[in-house]
């Protein structure tokens, strides 16, 4: 993929802006790209308060790392589902918004033009002590999130 520019997707926000989003826009959509052993393990958004669910759908395959040749195909059938079409915006996570902000760009091209990447991710940048969870992201802006 090559590097993106601007107006390849909707941007970046930040999980407060995100939440807030999901809040105030009752057709608005969050994919978690991470992968199963990370939503097992880690955690997932909890938007039970919001009657909405956090669609789970991986961008890199776990444990190869491949990325998911049918993400598109898999995150339109969800927002399809969830009746979004392709102008609800759509917010995208993973760990840290790296996945992420691919996975807003490959539902840019796809005709989801408010595709959003949560740019500091489910667990946040790392801290002095080089673990995350503690510093920026979903857990540690006190988002409500569940284990699985």
């Amino acid at each position: 993929m090559s590097p993106s520019t601007p107006h390849d997707y909707a941007g970046d926000v930040s999980a407060a802006e995100a939440w807030e989003m999901l809040s105030s826009e009752p057709k608005a959509q969050l994919i978690d790209v991470r992968t199963m052993a990370e939503w097992n393990f880690v955690g997932v958004p909890d938007l039970e308060a919001l009657g909405r669910k956090t669609h789970c759908i991986e961008w890199q395959q776990f444990p190869t790392g491949a990325t998911n040749p049918d993400f598109v195909a898999e995150a339109k059938s969800a927002l399809n589902s969830a009746g979004a079409d392709p102008t609800a915006p759509v917010l995208l996570l993973c760990r840290s918004g790296a996945r992420s902000r691919a996975a807003a760009i490959a539902l840019t091209r796809a005709g989801y033009a408010k595709a959003f990447n949560i740019a500091e991710g489910f667990e946040g940048n790392l801290d002095a002590q080089r673990h995350r969870g503690h510093s920026g992201g979903w857990k540690a802006s006190g988002l409500p999130w569940r284990q699985t």
